[in-house]
C-alpha cells in the first residue's frame, strides 16, 4: 500500500481583495516559494474576467466557498496554515480562522477592510440610505488608485462593481466584525496611515478586538502607500514584514 504524502509543516493560503486577483500577491509568490511552503492563490467568484459584470449576483457566500475550497486543498498538503488576506481578503481570512482553530496557524491581514471611508459603509453616516441608492444606482466606480508613479499595476482589477455585490461586502463586514474576538491566532496587521479607501482606524480596531494574546499581535504601518499594500510605493517593505513573520512562524532563522 502506498504511503501517505507527508505534509509540510506550514502553507500559505494567499486571499485577494474585492475587484482584484491573485495578481496583487506578485511581490510575495517567488519569496514564499523559496522558503519551500505550499502556497495556494485562488480567484474569487465573479473576479478576474474581462467585465465586473461577472460580479453581478455574487455573494459574499461564494466568496467564501472558494476560500474555504483552496483551504481545504491546501491543508492536504500542509499540517497548519498562514493565511494572508488584503482588504476583503482579510475579512474572510478571519471567517476561516474563526472556522478551522486547529489548522489555521497565523494570520497576515493587509489593509483589513472593516472600516471603510465610504459613507455608505457600515457604522458610517449614511449606510442606513446604501439598499435605497441600490435600487437606483446599479454600479459604483472603483477607480485604483496609487501613492505616486513607483508601483507595479495590479492586474486584473475592476475598475467599477455591481452595486448588489458591495452590499454584500457591507454584509461581510458586520458579520467579520461579530466574531473577532473568536480569532485567537498570532497576527500581524499592516496598514496605511493615509490611504483612501479601509480607514486607518480600522487596523486599531481590529488590534483592540481580536482575541489574540496581547504578544501575538502587531501592527505595521506604511506611511506613503495607497489601499493596494503589495503593489504600492512600499510593497517592498510590506513584502519583508510578510516574509519575517512566515519564517518565523517555520523556525527559519
Amino acid at each position: 500500500m502506498p504511503q501517505r504524502q507527508q505534509r509540510a509543516p506550514i502553507g500559505v493560503l494567499m486571499i485577494h481583495g474585492f475587484t482584484a486577483t491573485p495578481e496583487s500577491f506578485a511581490v510575495l509568490e517567488k519569496p514564499l516559494q523559496s522558503l519551500g511552503v505550499p502556497i495556494r492563490m485562488p480567484l474569487l467568484a465573479g473576479h478576474g474576467t474581462p467585465s465586473p459584470e461577472a460580479l453581478i449576483g455574487v455573494t459574499f457566500h461564494e466568496w467564501m466557498a472558494d476560500a474555504a475550497k483552496a483551504f481545504r486543498q491546501l491543508s492536504m498538503e500542509a499540517e497548519k496554515i498562514v493565511i494572508i488576506g488584503h482588504s476583503m481578503g482579510a475579512l474572510i481570512s478571519l471567517q476561516l480562522a474563526e472556522k478551522y482553530p486547529s489548522t489555521v496557524d497565523s494570520l497576515v491581514l493587509a489593509a483589513p477592510a472593516l472600516k471603510l471611508f465610504s459613507l455608505l459603509a457600515p457604522g458610517r453616516l449614511m449606510h442606513f440610505s446604501a439598499p435605497f441608492l441600490a435600487r437606483i444606482i446599479k454600479k459604483w466606480d472603483i477607480k485604483p488608485v496609487f501613492a505616486g508613479p513607483d508601483y507595479v499595476r495590479c492586474a486584473g482589477q475592476y475598475a467599477w462593481a455591481p452595486t448588489d455585490a458591495i452590499l454584500s461586502l457591507f454584509e461581510l463586514i458586520v458579520r467579520t466584525s461579530s466574531i473577532l474576538d473568536r480569532v485567537r491566532v498570532p497576527v500581524l496587521i499592516l496598514h496605511n496611515r493615509n490611504e483612501t479607501t479601509v480607514l486607518p482606524e480600522s487596523a486599531d480596531h481590529l488590534y483592540r478586538h481580536i482575541g489574540s494574546a496581547s504578544d501575538h499581535k502587531k501592527i505595521v504601518w506604511l506611511e506613503h502607500s495607497e489601499h493596494q499594500i503589495f503593489c504600492d510605493c512600499e510593497r517592498e517593505k510590506a513584502a519583508t514584514a510578510v516574509l519575517d513573520f512566515v519564517a518565523d512562524r517555520l523556525g527559519v532563522q
